[in-house]
């Protein structure tokens, strides 16, 4: 009796010891994991700035004339890095959107119109210097009218739509600088509108037409809703804090194409300025200046007014209103 008791104790004890030693590991392996993901989410940095505001002018028998107006815009900028050890991978998202209404009209009109994604990832190759691979993407959300021509559109979503993939070496002496050199870039131009695909909108191939004698047209081919370049690029970003509560921050990316016209380069530069007045309250100022040698518009100013063809692109907006910082 004494033996079996003794056994009986034996192989309870034994039991006890082996679930505490798998209860033990199993926590192990928990605390292991937990501190594994809570090293990950170390690695990231992410942050951005939302803004919503607008403007509101109401004139009533005003002796200096001019017009009644309300305007709303809209701005989203988000950020996400990644870093770890000689890997460091940056994503950006820039959206903006705007509306105005002037007069006794009852319609709105865009005044801002913008999305634009970009993923780069590095590895350190020496001091501040990586090599780097871009994928960048730009559109925008709504059509676009040749105002006050509101029945014929001249842009919509995807068209355009510009994919760029380049890769290269990229600066970064701190977290606010990077300059990006990238000899090797593909850019692509998608155009998903037949009919300005047809009239040749932003560079690519417009449809061919026969003209019979008796005046009759026939499309012969279709305007290609695409296009392709291969040259080279540079992106130069900048982001400080100026002073309390205002902080600054601008793009700069210059393309050439190597197989066509080498020496004209495409323009795409933009700031924005925020400037804080309490925790929700605050002015944002953003511009964007654009030149691309293959948009063809109809110029307002100098001495070739009136003629259509390349010119500077320039658009500022002003806002006051609610935004949050995070």
């Amino acid at each position: 009796m004494k033996k079996l008791l003794t056994l009986l104790a034996l192989g309870f004890y034994t039991f006890s010891y082996s679930q505490n030693e798998a209860t033990t590991s199993l926590l192990t392996e928990s605390d292991k994991l937990k501190k594994e993901q809570a090293d990950s989410l170390k690695n990231w940095k992410k942050g951005g700035v939302m803004t919503i505001s607008g403007q509101q002018v109401s004139l009533t028998n005003w002796a200096a004339g001019g017009q009644s107006a309300i305007s709303a815009n809209g701005i989203v900028s988000l950020f996400a890095t990644y870093v770890k050890g000689k890997n460091t991978w940056s994503n950006n998202l820039d959206m903006g959107y705007g509306l105005i209404r002037q007069g006794e009209s009852k319609n709105w009109w865009k005044n801002d119109d913008r999305i634009q994604i970009t993923s780069k990832y590095g590895r350190k190759a020496f001091d501040h210097v990586f090599y780097t691979g871009l994928v960048d993407f730009k559109t925008q959300f709504a059509p676009g009218y040749n105002y006050p021509n509101d029945s014929v559109v001249i842009s919509n979503f995807l068209a355009p739509g510009y994919g760029l993939v380049a890769l290269g070496l990229d600066y970064k002496p701190n977290e606010n600088f990077s300059l990006l050199v990238a000899p090797l870039t593909g850019k692509f131009t998608i155009v998903n509108d037949q009919t300005l695909a047809d009239a040749g909108a932003f560079g690519v191939d417009k449809a061919e037409l026969y003209i019979s004698a008796a005046g009759d047209t026939t499309v012969t081919r279709r305007g290609l809703k695409h296009r392709e370049e291969f040259g080279g690029y540079i992106k130069m970003q900048y982001k400080e804090q100026i002073m309390e509560n205002v902080t600054f921050q601008t793009m700069l990316e210059l393309f050439t194409n190597y197989l066509e016209e080498p020496g004209n380069i495409d323009v795409n530069w933009t700031t924005l300025t925020s400037m804080k007045v309490n925790k929700y309250i605050s002015a944002t100022l953003s511009t964007q200046l654009i030149y691309d040698d293959d948009i063809k518009i109809v110029r307002s100013s100098g001495s070739k007014k009136g003629s259509i063809g390349p010119d500077v692109q320039f658009k500022q907006v002003l806002g006051i209103g609610f935004s949050y910082k995070f």
